[in-house]
């Protein structure tokens, strides 16, 4: 192996485990060689055990940190923005709804920003300051401690103030999906907040890409068959297709155009 090739897939690793997961034209923008080089290498590093290849892109092998808030909101910016959208089609105007935290969340209320007369209750500031020039829209912020690194307001003040209210949407994003359908976080403190919006909201949205599919936090914030629509940019797994298919949850895969 020559010297380059050896530096450009300690490259790829060095990425792809500091990102959990890396689309392969951001690798290959990164290195400034092809997409097809960036496969090429990710299918023979795959072969040796180093990481996992998946359809467009790499993620590690083990993905049991979270990854960086700044990380986080560049990371699949496109697809996130177009689940957002197509997510915020199925809200009317007038409508009460929760929004909790999340990067995916917060790309939702940037396309709620159109709407009238919406009543929100997040534990996101972000979320917050992105609905603050929607007409007309009302703000209720919970109580809690502000997570200065992502904007997000935990703590059991933050569930309590949830359980008060009763809204007709819950929107919710997540760190993880299991095989079996389980949905998992990394952060015990955001757990109690997600719970009690799915307790609490009359109709329930999951937003979450596809990278979710290859994370494994540990903390466990509910089921798949507890959300009546989930909003995703790739077709889920065959076993998780026939879960929703079985409680009948809305799947709704954002297209290929949506995402360019």
């Amino acid at each position: 192996m020559s010297n380059a090739l050896e530096k450009r897939r300690r490259h790829i690793l060095r990425l792809v485990n500091q990102h959990g997961y890396v689309a392969s034209e951001e690798l290959a923008r990164e290195l400034s060689v092809t997409v097809q080089t960036v496969r090429r290498d990710v299918n023979i590093m795959a072969g040796q055990g180093l990481l996992a290849r998946h359809h467009g892109g790499a993620s590690s092998l083990s993905p049991a940190e979270n990854i960086a808030y700044s990380d986080r909101q560049i990371l699949n910016l496109q697809a996130k923005d177009a689940i957002g959208r197509e997510a915020a089609k199925a809200i009317p105007d007038g409508a009460s709804l929760f929004i909790n935290i999340g990067t995916t969340t917060e790309a939702f209320a940037r396309s709620l920003r159109t709407h009238r007369t919406l009543r929100v209750i997040t534990n996101n500031i972000h979320v917050a300051t992105l609905l603050a020039p929607a007409p007309e829209c009302s703000l209720i912020i919970t109580g809690g401690s502000v997570r200065l690194r992502d904007g997000g307001i935990v703590g059991p003040a933050a569930a309590a103030m949830i359980e008060q209210y009763r809204a007709d949407f819950g929107v919710i994003g997540i760190s993880g999906i299991d095989a079996d359908g389980t949905l998992l976080d990394f952060d015990a403190d955001e757990i109690n907040a997600a719970q009690a919006i799915i307790r609490n909201a009359r109709t329930v949205f999951l937003l979450a890409d596809h990278t979710k599919f290859l994370r494994r936090p540990m903390a466990r914030v509910g089921h798949i068959s507890q959300i009546n629509a989930f909003f995703t940019d790739l077709p889920p797994p065959p076993g998780i297709r026939a879960i929703l298919r079985e409680h009948d949850v809305q799947l709704h895969v954002v297209g290929a155009q949506e995402c360019s």
